[in-house]
């Protein structure tokens, strides 16, 4: 289960984001944040990671840098997704500056757009 603390932080970052809602993925309970229906940040059941869509490159870049903080998640790292362990201390203006960039990627133009405005 993922830390109150945690949580809430990453809602607080998420749910700032235009059109931004929380919705469980599949036949989880765990959160994940969806922008017209297209995911943008999921977390692990046991709460321990979470993943976001990058940039080509991001993600060799973060987990050959930082592998104690970023790794290559299952089924969705090799569409260039990236894994954060959430128990290993983060940056939150880091976590941010990346979740908004997973949210750019995905987010409708018009969107996406609303953050750099």
């Amino acid at each position: 289960m993922i830390d109150d603390e945690v949580a809430a932080r990453l809602r607080e970052i998420c749910l700032a984001l235009p059109e931004t809602q929380e919705q469980p993925f599949g036949g989880h309970t765990a959160p994940s944040f969806r922008v017209r229906g297209k995911l943008f940040v999921m977390t692990s059941e046991d709460g321990r990671s979470m993943t976001f869509k990058a940039e080509p490159g991001v993600q060799e870049a973060l987990v050959g840098s930082q592998p104690e903080r970023f790794f290559v998640p299952p089924y969705v790292g090799a569409k260039g997704w990236v894994g954060a362990w959430l128990t290993a201390g983060h940056d939150w203006d880091e976590l941010d500056e990346l979740i908004r960039d997973s949210y750019r990627l995905v987010a409708p133009r018009r969107l996406a757009a609303l953050l750099d405005g």
